[in-house]
């Protein structure tokens, strides 16, 4: 009777083949669940699989994104299934996670979201994974250069986007010190991205801190789900038509290797190696500073004394001539006293700089390394052990033009997961490398060839000669210029790479370089109890964030082996009823978070999805955001070049004596205004209300349209003042008065064409309102912004070509950072690819392009002309 029973409790295993019905081939990583419970698994490379079940019959349930979901009863174990898989429209049918961190169709999301799939990473015509993005409805992309890309929606585009989530598998992406996220240049590798989901607006809810204009989730691919080995080997050229650099090779290399040893046990690696020259930054506009704001206006180094070019270096060192040498002259020489006193009073001249392709190593290296464990304790419990890191060379804009490099940022996490609740720690370790500031650096170079009281001495002796010799005065100057600058080191030549070397490598203030160490530990957690509550869904999670600041004193008043330390807590909860049956659901969620540094804030979100029809959904939303002031704002102590920039913190108020003597605002024409006092800076928050529609009719046409308006409050923002006894001038942060108003909507429809093709557009705008005088609110949009589509994934025999074309165009704008502003002219940019597929390799080739007709643009002002990339591709077992 023993024997029986043991008989009788021991699994069954099935077994078989999943292959598409139209053409027969194999289908990979189709999700076989067992009907009624959490058991699962998923057909390997060749399409089949084999799954345990304790008795017979049983239902299993076949799905896939693009196909239909089927069920099988199998009754006979003996008997291989084989599952003939039905094509079906992909379209709304997409499961995402972020808008109520449950799994849900796309099509009934209660806020706005965009998905993309590894299927369309495939296809799409980018050269990089992380460019997907930027064709999506009402999305903005900064490139600062050509591996450091930041995506933001709704405004408040700039690099390094305070206001815009990225997290990549649970990991928040922000370097803790830097304040960048590093998504592009750390992250995934291509290979491994397995989606990637975009909620546009307000997503403090449930994301916490940071999240006032969206959240970008990266996810990558399960071990269990996508296995073996594949390689990507993409090689193209890019710096056609580039007046200052030649044409140059772009090399993208990537391999993940991904094996199942067992049920339980799963493991994956992967690599990736970007190279190119990267693009350059070439805007020689003259540029008036005025702290950390200014204006563009004409002239050259030729016909302005006082030159101060955009993307020139070193040239920010400026003196008045008249006040600081010729008037000691004078009193020193007497006989040249009567002749300088006929010159004008004020005479401001700059010392000479060095453009950024003298200044930067322009090959970009980018090189991740990836991996992840996977082990299944129970069918139901899985935990991952997984890590990115990535090294490299980049530029960034920020207050100035950053050179990253020798960059190292890695990222670690313990996970413990389930259907209904996860556990994850996780740490950021960064490592600024040789990172350094291209203003100071090239300022102190100039300093340690010459320094400014001999070069202005030489200058304004030179300039009295020509201007007594008959000269007209703008001769006069620039023969002071060759006088003084006589002996200058070549850019490129030995003595000016052994003098730039010494000071970039040297910590700031003596040098440019950061000696940036800072890490960020993180603990968080969530559990699903709708099967306890039974009336309702409802989920809860908390979290505990702790950011170690250590810097050594080059960017944050810190010293070597005493970091500045700042903890966060937060806590959310979020319930959901359907109050009329497949007509109406309604769900609201709740988070506080506390700084040490700040008071507590609690955000509200509640949501609506209405469905008058099926497949027609109607979503309302009110939705509240907020961020503390990042580590940055809080602490940075830091000489730009053209000024200090501080933080919020009392202490370095006080450092500086700006509490007992209050400096004066500077307005963007350099007039001094009032004086400004200390005043506690507030975490800001934003309430928005929100509108969508999206539609998916007869199985063809998804359509989604939205419209929202937001208030910000407590609005943080950057203000240049000057402390007039002492003549110094600080950009420090504050709270703007006024309550901002931002508002916009968009427009996007997908349309199935006969034999495979697609066709989709979009159009969307942003706009802000009741900016307060003074005060910068880098809202950085155009006004209007449309992406254009057309595309086919199968036609021709055995429909294995394809093909990708997107038009995307925007409309100029002003464009304000730190670093500078000015308007940003309208452009448009035609990306597009053609490929074919290697079915018995699961392999692809592919040839495309980005910005195809090369016709180059920033995407701020003072950022790298972007041109055309044009490369091909042959990607190895990716066909899945």
């Amino acid at each position: 009777m023993l024997m029986s029973v043991t008989a009788f409790s021991q699994a069954v295993t099935l077994s078989g083949t999943v292959k598409n019905k139209t053409n027969a081939e194999s289908v990979p990583s189709v999700s076989v669940s067992l009907k009624g419970s959490t058991q699962g698994v998923y057909t390997d490379e060749t399409g089949s699989f084999k799954i345990a079940v304790q008795k017979l019959p049983a239902t299993l349930v076949f799905s896939s994104v693009g196909f239909e979901t089927q069920e099988v009863t199998v009754s006979d174990a003996s008997n291989s299934i084989q599952v003939a898989f039905v094509p079906g429209s992909s379209l709304g049918q997409e499961v995402v996670v972020a808008a109520t961190r449950t799994p849900q169709r796309i099509l009934e999301s209660p806020v706005t979201i965009e998905r993309v799939s590894n299927v369309a990473i495939r296809n799409a015509p980018a050269s990089n994974y992380y460019d997907v993005v930027q064709n999506l409805k009402g999305v903005d992309v900064v490139a600062s250069s050509l591996t450091f890309k930041t995506p933001t929606t709704r405004g408040f585009s700039g690099s390094g986007n305070l206001r815009f989530n990225q997290i990549v598998d649970g990991m928040d992406n922000q370097a803790p010190g830097l304040n960048f996220s590093v998504g592009s240049v750390i992250g995934l590798t291509e290979l491994d991205v397995d989606n990637m989901e975009l909620l546009p607006g307000a997503s403090s809810a449930l994301f916490g801190p940071g999240g006032m204009n969206g959240t970008l989730l990266i996810n990558s691919k399960n071990p269990f789900k996508y296995q073996g080995l594949s390689f990507q080997i993409k090689t193209g050229i890019m710096h056609i038509d580039d007046k200052e650099r030649g044409v140059s090779p772009y090399h993208n290399w990537s391999v993940r290797w991904a094996k199942k040893v067992s049920d339980r046990f799963a493991f994956k690696i992967g690599t990736e190696l970007i190279q190119a020259k990267d693009w350059l930054a070439d805007d020689y506009r003259n540029y008036k500073r005025f702290g950390t704001s200014g204006n563009l206006t004409t002239g050259t180094r030729d016909t302005d004394p006082n030159y101060d070019g955009v993307n020139v270096y070193g040239d920010e060192t400026t003196i008045d001539l008249r006040t600081r040498v010729l008037n000691p002259i004078a009193a020193q020489v007497p006989f040249l006293a009567s002749y300088i006193s006929t010159l004008p009073s004020s005479i401001p001249v700059s010392r000479t700089g060095y453009t950024e392709n003298e200044v930067v190593d322009p090959n970009t290296i980018n090189y991740k390394l990836s991996g992840a464990v996977h082990y299944k304790l129970t069918s139901r419990v899985e935990a991952v052990l997984a890590g990115n890191w990535g090294t490299g060379n980049t530029v960034y804009t920020g207050s100035q033009r950053y050179s990253l490099k020798n960059l190292k940022v890695g990222q670690y996490k313990l996970e413990l997961n389930s259907d209904k609740w996860f556990i994850r720690g996780y740490t950021t370790q960064e490592n600024a490398g040789e990172s350094h500031n291209l203003t100071i650096t090239t300022q102190l170079f100039n300093e340690a060839w010459k320094p400014s009281a001999q070069w202005y001495q030489e200058y304004a002796f030179a300039y009295l000669n020509a201007k007594q010799a008959g000269r007209d005065d703008l001769a006069a100057h620039n023969i002071a210029r060759s006088t003084a600058d006589q002996g200058r080191p070549a850019a490129g030549s030995q003595q000016f790479k052994n003098l730039f070397d010494q000071v970039r490598m040297k910590p700031i203030p003596q040098g440019g370089l950061f000696k940036d160490r800072s890490d960020l530990y993180m603990a968080e957690g969530q559990y699903n109890l709708s099967s306890l509550a039974k009336y309702a869904e409802v989920l809860v999670g908390g979290n505990w964030k702790q950011y170690v600041l250590n810097s050594e004193g080059t960017l944050f008043p810190d010293t070597k082996g005493n970091p500045i330390k700042i903890n966060e807590y937060g806590a959310y909860v979020q319930v959901g009823k359907e109050i009329i049956q497949d007509v109406l659901k309604l769900t609201a969620s709740g988070r506080y978070d506390k700084n040490e540094n700040f008071e507590g804030r609690f955000t509200p979100r509640v949501t609506a999805v209405v469905k008058p029809a099926k497949d027609h959904n109607i979503r309302l939303s009110y939705q509240t955001a907020y961020r503390f002031p990042s580590t940055q704002q809080q602490w940075i102590d830091l000489d730009a070049g053209t000024g200090r920039l501080i933080g919020a913190n009392k202490s370095l108020w006080e450092k500086y004596n700006l509490i007992n003597d209050p400096a004066n605002a500077v307005t963007p024409n350099g007039d001094l205004g009032e004086k400004v006092p200390y005043t506690e800076v507030k975490p800001e928050s934003v309430t928005t209300f929100e509108a969508g529609y999206k539609s998916l009719i007869a199985k063809k046409l998804l359509i989604d349209a939205y419209g929202y308006y937001g208030k910000y409050q407590d609005f943080i923002t950057r203000r240049d003042v000057l402390q007039v006894s002492t003549g110094k001038g600080y950009s420090i942060v504050v709270n703007a008065p006024e309550k901002v108003k931002t508002y916009g909507w968009g427009l996007s429809a997908e349309y199935l064409l006969p034999a495979n093709f697609v066709v989709n557009g979009s159009l969307s705008s942003d706009k802000i309102e009741d900016v307060p005088a003074g005060f910068r609110a880098f809202f950085n949009t155009p006004e209007l912004r449309s992406v254009l589509g057309l595309s086919n994934t199968g036609f021709g025999k055995d429909k294995r070509f394809g093909f990708n074309i997107a038009w995307r165009w925007q409309e100029g704008f002003f464009y304000e950072n730190d670093f500078t502003q000015g308007d940003l002219p309208a452009y448009n940019v035609v990306d597009a690819a053609v490929s074919y597929k290697l079915p018995k390799s699961k392999s692809m080739l592919k040839l495309g392009g980005t910005n195809i007709g090369n016709q180059y643009y920033r995407s701020a002002v003072g950022n790298p002309s972007i041109g055309g990339v044009y490369y091909v591709s042959y990607a190895f077992n990716v066909l899945q």
